[in-house]
């Protein structure tokens, strides 16, 4: 069963055991609950976005991608992809030896103008496109220098790997309103307020209470993107003033909700 506890067949997985070209494509258009079971696979694969709200998770963290933004997935990396709503999904294979400039680490990258074109592009052409001095050749090669110069953003939410504060942070995915404090998880724990602010540290890189606002705020995705107002998707992850969720919003997303998802 996925992360997100849908019930639903999982998609299938493309039956590959190498990459014809350095570049593959997969467009898809997704149901809401639609997710993976956890694989790897020898390739990069960058996974964007063009509506809906994407979810990667693998055992570092989750990875989260509103519209017009991807995941970069290193080869060999476990992962899953879910999304919660109906998404239009356009993933990219690229060949290890063609992206050796690409970080080792999972990676939610703003896909720009130019890239999001050579992309659509891209996604025409048959897997056996024409190699060599072909035109297809020289965009694919415009394409991956265009993957290798997109922005990185935060998107990202660290797992711990100390057990019980991976189920804290379960239960606070599953809950994200809950406004339980640091003092009442400490206690649940069994450790000391002080000590479980030090470990939070240690095993995210975050505090406890950035950690779990960032969370809230990649929470709060699905909902805008299902066409709830923001006072609705405040609510529902914690917030109680809709001014302070639109401000912790744009410090996160550089955009208000609305302008968000308006673009």
């Amino acid at each position: 069963m996925p992360s997100n506890g849908q019930n639903s067949a999982p998609r299938r997985i493309p039956d590959l055991t190498a990459l014809p070209r350095p570049l593959y494509a997969r467009a898809e258009s997704l149901g809401a609950g639609s997710w993976t079971p956890r694989h790897r696979h020898d390739w990069v694969q960058f996974s964007y976005a063009i509506s809906g709200v994407l979810g990667v998770h693998t055992v570092e963290g989750s990875y989260f991608a509103p519209p017009q933004w991807g995941v970069w997935i290193p080869a060999g990396v476990e992962h899953e992809v879910i999304t919660s709503t109906r998404a239009e999904m356009r993933s990219l294979y690229v060949r290890s030896e063609d992206s050796s400039w690409a970080a080792s680490h999972c990676r939610v990258l703003e896909v720009t103008p130019l890239a999001r074109e050579l992309i659509k592009q891209f996604c025409v052409y048959p897997v056996d496109y024409p190699e060599g001095d072909s035109h297809e050749a020289h965009l694919v090669q415009v394409l991956l220098d265009q993957l290798q110069r997109l922005p990185e953003v935060g998107f990202s939410l660290p797992s711990p790997q100390h057990p019980g504060l991976l189920r804290l942070c379960n239960e606070l995915l599953a809950h994200p309103e809950q406004t339980h404090t640091l003092e009442h998880w400490a206690q649940r724990l069994g450790r000391s307020e002080k000590t479980l602010m030090r470990l939070f540290q240690r095993e995210t890189g975050l505090s406890f209470r950035a950690w779990r606002q960032r969370m809230r705020l990649l929470s709060s995705l699905d909902a805008l993107e299902q066409g709830q107002s923001v006072t609705q998707a405040a609510l529902g992850c914690g917030y109680d003033s809709t001014s302070a969720f639109i401000a912790a919003f744009k410090g996160l997303f550089g955009a208000t909700p609305g302008e968000l998802f308006r673009n």
